[in-house]
């Protein structure tokens, strides 16, 4: 490689330094401090792969969030208490809707889901779980998706549950 005189070294350095956009760095700083998801590859499946929260965010963790009662003259042990698990499910994540409100967050904030989905008769309805949760996640309306986990378990504290949802959200 041949050696510039230092005179003209100084100048080419000068002209990339001028030639670089300074809003490139702020370009840099800005993406660092948004939010990334990124998607699932060659799939349509309404979750993110992954979600980066840059360091200066804020993460709200909200309990687990279970089905209120749709049949109030049912047992309230009964899954007819709380309804299918599509019912339960649209019940949970508007419950979890209102929490976020009352804490200036929206569904769209949402970064991570874990659900918890119990079986009845040895299978999870997860098809039901699933025509749920896309009217919430994966919308026109609301297109932000979280990473999420769904675990079968054996059940949960009331008997007439069959799912219950955590989510974390970052402010944004």
């Amino acid at each position: 490689m041949k050696k510039l005189p230092i005179p003209i070294a100084l100048s080419a350095l000068a002209l990339s330094v001028a030639l670089s956009p300074l809003s490139q760095a702020e370009e840099v700083k800005a993406a660092s401090s948004e939010v990334v998801r990124h998607a699932l590859p060659d799939s349509d499946f309404p979750i993110s792969l992954a979600v980066e929260i840059p360091a200066n965010k804020t993460v709200v963790h909200l309990s687990g969030q279970v089905p209120i009662a749709i049949d109030d003259n049912a047992d309230a042990n009964s899954i007819r208490a709380y309804g299918t698990l599509e019912q339960q499910t649209v019940s949970s994540l508007k419950a979890i809707e209102k929490t976020l409100a009352s804490l200036d967050l929206t569904l769209s904030d949402v970064y991570r889901m874990q659900v918890f989905l119990v079986a009845q008769e040895g299978k999870v309805d997860f098809d039901g779980f699933m025509k749920g949760y896309t009217q919430f996640f994966g919308t026109a309306e609301q297109a932000n998706l979280p990473v999420r986990s769904a675990v079968e378990v054996a059940a949960l504290a009331n008997p007439g549950w069959l799912v219950e949802i955590e989510v974390s959200a970052v402010r944004p």
